[in-house]
């Protein structure tokens, strides 16, 4: 077990920061290059434990991938180039990887068996089971409990119109990329817009895809094509990643931090506008876009932050953001509700209840809710030690609590950062 330890920050945070590549664009840039004809370059690629399993995972299904330091090379072998694996194709800790994949392999004439370990092993999968059967693959919980070791075998896939119930990319995801071996067309429709980085990058691979929004919810489809052809992909820096350094700046006096090259996609960057709802001075700068992917640098000051309620169709564009907003709330003046976001139960921890846990132990004021929590703020918190029950979401969210808190930080497990964003205390450091 690894601990580390965060003092209260007396000095402002003062610099740049340029943050690691986007993990949700990095897991599809392979995953559809090793699927289309040719060569993907991918740069800025996350070279965390999530996405490395996503690699690992391809080069078991026979796909060459080189890495360099500064890029990724996936020789891609087209749409039925995959090769059945000798070994169980091992997730990691990746609920990505798993429920994306299992969209591709369900569309192959080979047998597999998809396993990770034991927080990505009792992570709901009936989500994507359920729909995928529908299509008519072959996939089954091994062990009769709607969670992985998922084993796929030989289907013949069509086209559904599959409305689901909760707006998820991942979900989505897994039946389009079904889809892409399916006869027909395939629909999905849910509640609100989940983020759409597969839409977008599918479409620039050559998929026959679109997607649109009415009064029903928002619906993505898909048509089988002839092939995908490979990209050039320059990976925008995690919005996600960025979120931390965010409310660095945000709440530790006098601080000024620019933000390099951060993907601004909004689908994903709900926490931008409910900072900007808080109070936050933040500024966008240098604005551009590259395949489909808005970026900009973002400028943060301190800034007097007061209380929101976070409810409705933002959700889905902040859900891996809420433990930090929980501690933005938590140095707000008044009072903050995050609501609707039940989904929260299912990440990498219960993160209603890890939140809670670790903001009630730093002497903050929070009442969990069946989809949510209630926060008021208070003018300090105390250090304490922090448990991260291995969520690297709780672990760097609670470190930035650390740097305005009263006292010592301690971080429990800490090297769980890892899986999302390498060297992350260094930067902080």
């Amino acid at each position: 077990m690894k601990t580390t330890t965060i003092n209260r920050r007396i000095q402002p945070l003062r610099g740049e920061v340029t943050v690691p590549g986007d993990k949700s664009i990095s897991h599809r840039s392979v995953m559809f290059g090793s699927i289309a004809h040719g060569t993907t370059e991918i740069t800025n690629f996350l070279k965390g434990a999530d996405c490395l399993s996503t690699i690992s995972c391809f080069r078991k299904l026979g796909i060459d991938i080189e890495e360099t330091q500064d890029r990724i090379l996936v020789h891609g072998r087209g749409l039925s180039g995959l090769c059945a694996p000798s070994q169980i194709l091992d997730t990691g800790n990746s609920g990505t990887t798993t429920r994306l994949i299992s969209g591709i392999l369900a569309g192959q004439n080979f047998s597999s068996v998809l396993s990770g370990d034991a927080s990505l092993n009792s992570r709901p999968m009936g989500r994507i089971i359920t729909p995928l059967r529908e299509m008519g693959a072959s996939i089954a919980s091994i062990n009769d409990n709607d969670c992985a070791p998922l084993k796929i075998e030989p289907g013949k896939l069509h086209g559904i119109h599959y409305h689901s119930k909760v707006a998820s990319a991942q979900v989505k995801s897994a039946i389009l990329l079904a889809g892409l071996y399916a006869e027909g067309e395939t629909k999905v429709t849910e509640p609100t817009l989940s983020r759409n980085h597969t839409e977008l990058m599918l479409k620039g691979f050559g998929a026959d895809i679109s997607s649109g929004a009415d009064n029903n919810g928002a619906t993505a489809s898909i048509k089988p094509c002839q092939e995908l052809y490979g990209q050039k992909i320059p990976v925008p820096g995690d919005i996600s990643s960025a979120a931390y350094f965010i409310a660095a700046a945000l709440i530790v006096p006098g601080s000024e931090l620019l933000i390099k090259n951060v993907g601004t996609n909004p689908t994903r960057a709900g926490i931008l506008t409910i900072c900007k709802n808080m109070g936050a001075d933040i500024t966008f700068i240098n604005e551009k876009t590259a395949g489909g992917e808005p970026t900009a640098d973002l400028l943060v000051k301190y800034s007097h932050l007061h209380g929101t309620t976070v409810e409705g169709a933002i959700i889905p564009t902040l859900i891996d953001e809420i433990p930090i907003i929980a501690v933005l709330a938590a140095y707000a003046e008044g009072t903050t509700i995050i609501k609707d976001a039940a989904e929260l139960k299912v990440k990498e921890t219960n993160r209603i209840d890890t939140v809670t846990e670790n903001l009630l132990a730093m002497g903050g004021h929070i009442t969990p809710t069946d989809d949510g929590m209630i926060i008021e703020g208070t003018e300090s918190l105390t250090g304490a030690p922090v448990n991260s029950h291995l969520d690297h979401r709780i672990a760097m969210a609670f470190a930035i609590a650390g740097l305005a808190a009263r006292g010592e930080t301690t971080i429990l497990d800490s090297q769980c950062v890892d899986v999302s964003y390498p060297g992350f205390f260094d930067v902080l450091h």
